[in-house]
């Protein structure tokens, strides 16, 4: 079997080591991913008053994220593609076992204990979602994939981890996983007109959902409208990071200066709101160099899809920017008051192992992309 496995995936890098796969690395994007978490590390000292508190655990995690997506990158892109599905089946029967046993905080059932680690599988799922739309996609013809019958398979798939992880409950991720799902089917070249009759099932669909909303999504929304008419219950967060983020001025109060962080006003300041964290000690400079790094990965990631040659690393590629992109998005414009507010974390800058794994899983998956983008799959299917 092994056999069969070198002489199938490996016969272009036989006689490639690993020294030689890593030398293929793009180094500068490794330092990139370094520079964002060293914002984080600073971030999280600052919002810990020290290492000990948040920090220290971050630049660990790190290290283990950055261990693990070199690892992940020397494997061949088509031994990825090949366990697609079974990743998949994986992140659904982890969906499930939260559902089951998982372990509840803040009224959400939405971890379950990996040894030391405390893993959130909606997060993973996201990336195993993006593996198996690319594999699904991959092996079609452009006019199989304007097949109505064609897009029931990978739409289900869609669906499925949508509906466990709204169980949880968590609407933020379950229309981020949502949206990551349209961005492969964009991708993939699936007709605009079919977008515009889901987007207007979904705008029909609108009052229904809100009835069943949970009572504090619905107050989320009305917070976010109006955060003035309950100032110190429902606008509490945003009111005070509003007050942060305008009280560093260009160029902030200096590191470890900010009042609204350490006189514990900013709510959260470690997690959620961490870039709020950095905008009051080093300004709208300093908020906008990490927004800067930020979109160097965000980039980087759709350069790699233009450059690949073959069509399940370009959607791959797709996915993951995309990935990255709506949670910078929707952390960054949540803490700003421009969209309600939610549990979604600033990659690389926010505390928690979760995040940091899944991350760094990604970029893993990603750059086994960019190091095999000549690689040759097989014929799609007519």
């Amino acid at each position: 079997m092994s056999g069969i496995l070198e002489k199938r995936f490996f016969t272009r890098d036989r006689g490639q080591g690993v020294l030689h796969k890593l030398w293929q690395v793009p180094w500068l994007f490794v330092l990139l991913l370094c520079a964002i978490a060293a914002c984080g590390y600073v971030a999280l000292y600052s919002a810990g008053s020290g290492p000990e508190a948040y920090a220290s655990k971050h630049a660990l995690r790190f290290g283990f994220g950055l261990v693990l997506m070199l690892s992940i990158a020397m494997v061949d892109v088509r031994i990825i593609a090949r366990f697609a599905w079974v990743g998949y089946a994986g992140g659904i029967a982890m969906l499930v076992l939260v559902l089951v046993a998982g372990n509840v905080g803040k009224g959400a059932q939405r971890w379950i204990d990996v040894g030391p680690l405390q893993l959130q599988p909606s997060e993973l799922m996201k990336i195993m979602l993006v593996v198996a739309l690319a594999d699904w996609f991959s092996r079609a013809t452009w006019e199989r994939v304007g097949n109505v019958f064609f897009l029931i398979p990978p739409i289900i798939a869609v669906l499925v981890p949508m509906a466990l992880i709204l169980k949880q409950p968590n609407l933020g991720t379950a229309l981020i996983t949502c949206m990551i799902g349209g961005a492969v089917f964009w991708a993939a070249g699936v007709r605009w007109w079919k977008f515009a009759l889901v987007l207007g099932a979904a705008g029909a669909a609108a009052p229904i959902a809100y009835s069943k909303l949970h009572d504090y999504q619905r107050q989320r929304i009305l917070t976010f409208m109006d955060p003035e008419s309950d100032p110190l219950g429902a606008g509490y967060n945003i009111i005070q990071s509003k007050i942060a983020l305008g009280s560093g001025g260009m160029w902030g109060k200096g590191f470890l200066q900010g009042t609204q962080g350490h006189l514990n006003f900013l709510p959260e300041k470690q997690t959620d709101f961490i870039f709020t964290m950095v905008a009051e000690e080093f300004g709208l400079v300093g908020g906008l160099t990490v927004l800067g790094l930020m979109c160097l990965v965000i980039l980087f990631c759709y350069v790699t899809a233009i450059r690949c040659k073959h069509q399940f690393g370009r959607l791959v590629a797709v996915g993951l920017g995309t990935n990255f992109f709506l949670y910078v998005f929707v952390n960054v414009a949540m803490v700003t008051g421009s969209i309600p507010v939610g549990g979604v974390p600033l990659p690389l800058i926010s505390h928690g192992g979760s995040a940091m794994l899944t991350t760094m899983l990604g970029f893993g998956v990603l750059l086994s992309v960019y190091m095999h983008r000549d690689a040759e799959f097989g014929p799609v299917r007519e």
